[in-house]
């Protein structure tokens, strides 16, 4: 597959998970022809044009979505980096006419890393919600007002080296999680924290976990733990653009660099089972990213940890609605209903509806 099919095949699967229909995603996608940047006809270039038609007619999620995809699957030229800024600016438009979605950013000693919120308060348990290796915190942040309904001291941001986190991406990454933690202390409960970390981010937050005590409960869609690092057969079946992406965000020289730093972000039984809190996992039975002996180890070393399986490829971008529910029902289960206390409840359209 070349590079912009590729591209293309993946954009169908990202475009379905923010809630864009399919037949709009098809039609933008038959008028890109090339990702050169600065051609019309490129890929920023068609994304970033629908975007600003969206922002024009005053629906400024919906702009924020196509320039999501517009800097997909990362800003390493000037038509993504300028997609990449129209993206968090639209944003921030759209929420500042909301009721208490604030902007957080915190300088780490090795970068930026900016956030969304909302709900903030030295009372309320503290949420950390974090995406992938490339999905920007802006896909996440519409369901802050829900979360805050539901209770939450509610934080969206982004993985190293992903949108406007400007640390790299490394094995080291998941100390920024306690970075966070310790920033936001005045400001939640950050001791009964709950980790809504989707993808690439679900190894970090499972890392952390084994460390950090104020980490109580990870939810996390396809994370990989172990053997998509350190698996030597199963590396030729990634897809291009997840090694590339990789490459960029750990700031690697080439595949061959990338190749050899990956090992080094396996977890080991021994770590996994510091991870003593409810671990809950959304796996996809046809991942072309993450391989299936990951959810074997999470079994074999876990002790709380259970599974929701769908029939999907990675993100299970067809069960959007499903897999939603499910994790919000989880977290509520396992914040609330395991203490006695009844969880906040929100109609299961809120919860399939709202884009992410």
């Amino acid at each position: 597959m070349n590079h912009l099919e590729e591209l293309k095949e993946f954009a169908r699967l990202h475009a379905r998970g923010q809630g864009m229909t399919a037949e709009h995603a098809a039609t933008v996608l038959t008028r890109i022809t090339n990702d050169t940047p600065g051609d019309p006809d490129s890929w920023a270039s068609v994304w970033t044009a629908e975007g600003d038609t969206a922002a024009a007619r005053g629906d400024l999620l919906d702009a924020c979505r196509h320039y999501a995809l517009a800097r997909f699957p990362y800003h390493d030229d000037a038509d993504r980096a300028r997609a990449q800024r129209l993206c968090v600016d639209t944003f921030d438009r759209w929420r500042r006419d909301q009721d208490g979605i604030e902007r957080l950013q915190f300088e780490h000693p090795d970068g930026t890393v900016a956030c969304w919120a909302a709900g903030l308060d030295a009372s309320r348990p503290l949420l950390v919600v974090m995406g992938g290796i490339v999905s920007v915190k802006e896909q996440w942040a519409p369901l802050l007002p829900l979360l805050r309904k539901l209770g939450f001291a509610a934080v969206v941001t982004e993985l190293p080296g992903v949108g406007e986190n400007t640390c790299a991406y490394g094995p080291d990454s998941w100390r920024t999680l306690g970075f966070l933690l310790d920033r936001l202390a005045d400001r939640a409960r950050v001791d009964d924290t709950s980790m809504l970390a989707l993808s690439f981010s679900g190894h970090l937050a499972m890392r952390a976990a084994a460390e950090d005590p104020r980490i109580r409960r990870v939810l996390t869609v396809g994370a990989p733990v172990a053997g998509f690092f350190a698996d030597t057969s199963w590396w030729p079946r990634v897809p291009g653009i997840t090694a590339d992406t990789l490459r960029s965000l750990t700031r690697s020289e080439d595949l061959t660099e990338l190749r050899a730093l990956l090992p080094r972000f396996a977890l080991t039984p021994e770590q996994l089972r510091q991870v003593r809190i409810p671990v809950r996992y959304v796996a996809s039975s046809r991942d072309e990213i993450i391989p299936g002996t990951e959810q074997d180890l999470l079994r074999r070393t876990l002790g709380d940890v259970r599974f929701k399986v769908f029939d999907d490829v990675h993100g299970s971008p067809a069960h959007l609605g499903a897999m939603r529910r499910w994790l919000i029902s989880q977290l509520l289960w396992l914040r609330f209903a395991r203490r006695g206390a009844n969880p906040r409840r929100s109609t299961r359209a809120e919860l399939s509806e709202r884009p992410s």
